[in-house]
């Protein structure tokens, strides 16, 4: 095997075909195609499974030679820049709820403090992230603790409380705190994320009427708008200001009452990425980013 074809099969698993990992690569299929034989053939395992319709899918055994093969291409970009010091980039996972609200400002913070690091930042649902950093694409993930796997390692950072959304002038909007029973009785629009949508239905299951799901939706910005334009009460954890939607409308946030589930928004790795100096420094920045007076 040569780097090139190293090169190669990560583009194809990037990409999830090898007509799309030619195109990105500019070379011919039939050589993407001939490079992964190849890697299998040193490898003595399949690394794909060939779907039709829906292209090359990572085997098991290749999630985990994937892994191992972007350390290396990391190593080897250390390499031939020098190889002096410690490698300086990082691959930042952020979940897409949380990007926005901190991470441009966690990554340039950090970049100020430590001007030779390069952080690039990937937006994804939890399932993604939990994936990516199986398959070693990312070195950590900002992430909500929802369903970690258990060979997924966090390193919690602050509390997220969760709460309610309202129009102005909803009938529960000046109230100090909303119960379950209270937004169960209302049309509830949902974030429909992996892990997200279970979380918020939990914060409602013990109320004694039926949930009733009005709408369903992946971005914040939405949901938010749509509860300022009366469609419906929301259940967020993203810590938000009160304030107007992208189309003016205001919403209101009020605390949920008695004690409902809270969950830490954490920094999740793989127990081996910790052994890079650059991910420990970044860690130990975001630890202080979200608890400076600790």
């Amino acid at each position: 095997m040569n780097f090139r074809q190293v090169e190669i099969l990560l583009a194809v698993a990037d990409t999830g075909s090898t007509a799309a990992a030619s195109r990105a690569l500019n070379t011919s299929q039939p050589s993407v195609s001939l490079a992964i034989a190849r890697c299998e053939e040193v490898f003595g395992q399949k690394l794909f499974i060939r779907i039709p319709g829906r292209g090359m899918e990572l085997t098991p055994f290749g999630q985990h030679k994937v892994a191992q093969l972007r350390e290396l291409e990391k190593q080897a970009r250390w390499m031939l820049c020098g190889g002096e010091g410690t490698p300086e980039f990082l691959n930042l996972g952020v979940f897409s709820t949380l990007g926005p609200r901190y991470a441009p400002r966690l990554v340039r913070g950090f970049l100020n403090a430590r001007p030779g690091a390069k952080v690039c930042l990937l937006e994804g649902d939890l399932q993604t992230l939990f994936d990516w950093l199986t398959e070693g694409r990312i070195d950590l993930a900002l992430m909500y603790d929802f369903g970690i796997p258990s060979d997924v390692v966090i390193t919690p950072l602050i509390a997220a409380e969760p709460y309610a959304l309202l129009q102005q002038g909803h009938r529960l909007a000046r109230q100090t705190s909303v119960s379950a029973e209270d937004l169960a009785q209302e049309p509830v629009i949902l974030m429909n994320l992996p892990h997200s949508r279970g979380y918020f239905l939990s914060l409602l299951q013990n109320a004694r009427f039926p949930v009733r799901v009005a709408h369903e939706t992946s971005s914040i910005e939405m949901l938010r708008s749509m509860v300022a334009n009366g469609f419906g009460v929301g259940l967020l954890a993203t810590d938000l200001p009160d304030g107007r939607c992208y189309d003016g409308s205001p919403v209101i946030r009020v605390p949920l009452a008695g004690r409902p589930p809270r969950h830490q928004i954490a920094m999740a790795h793989r127990s081996a990425a910790l052994k890079r100096p650059i991910t420990q420094a970044f860690t130990a920045f975001a630890k202080n980013f979200f608890n400076p007076s600790s």
